[in-house]
């Protein structure tokens, strides 16, 4: 059965896992970068931002258990779900359609991408294969389009905070990587402020110590 996942999401220490103040020049908010210093350097990192050829380039990537964990968060995925400020810092209605995502002609997606907001756009094809599609008429409508979209492969949340915390307080999401670092944010998004995961039927499956981070999996006990 197809699952909803989140791979790969980044968390301060005090829970935050965007800062505040998000713009074009400050993407993942005040001190937010911070959080995901630990993919940066990692071979799956680097490879998906062509920087590696045939394995090799300048430092090669590192290799280890923070690869292991963002390689493990592109297996089996035929689809993505994103926020709006995961898209981009537009807000309210589409000026124009300039704004293409942060990633250039080539996201690293590869697949269809279901993007959550309130102001209709037409679907935008990108190369590689990643085509994004924008959603008004909600979470779940989204979730639909995507697990369809994916042909019986898993779909991933790639986030944001409030974007996963609909599918959470829906009990919707199967599996949850986080990647908790020692940064302090002290302000932002926080993720899990009033949601009670165990009440929610999840439970810690897995926690792996890493070289700047701790690894933990949380999954949904039965069915969606």
């Amino acid at each position: 059965m197809a699952r909803l996942r989140v791979n790969c999401f980044s968390l301060s220490l005090d829970g935050y896992g965007a800062g505040r103040d998000q713009s074009l020049e400050n993407p993942m908010g005040a001190g937010g970068m911070a959080l995901h210093e630990w993919v940066f350097p990692t071979k799956t990192f680097q490879a998906m931002h062509g920087n590696l050829v045939d394995g090799e380039g300048a430092g090669g990537g590192t290799t280890g258990v923070d690869d292991d964990f963002a390689a493990r968060g592109f297996e089996n995925v035929g689809a993505w779900i994103l926020g709006r400020n995961m898209f981009g810092p537009v807000r309210g209605k589409w000026k124009d359609d300039d704004w293409k995502g942060w990633w250039g002609d080539d996201p690293p997606y590869h697949t269809p991408v279901f993007v959550l907001t309130h102001h209709a756009r037409k679907p935008i094809a990108m190369q590689g294969g990643t085509t994004f599609h924008f959603v008004t008429d909600g979470a779940r409508a989204a979730l639909d389009r995507a697990l369809d979209a994916a042909g019986g492969r898993d779909v991933r949340v790639g986030g944001g905070v409030a974007t996963i915390r609909q599918y959470l307080e829906a009990g919707l999401v199967d599996e949850m990587h986080l990647a908790i670092g020692p940064a302090l944010l002290g302000s932002g998004e926080h993720l899990l402020t009033g949601i009670d995961l165990a009440a929610l039927c999840y439970e810690t499956s897995e926690h792996v110590a890493g070289p700047g981070v701790t690894h933990f999996v949380v999954t949904k006990r039965g069915q969606r």
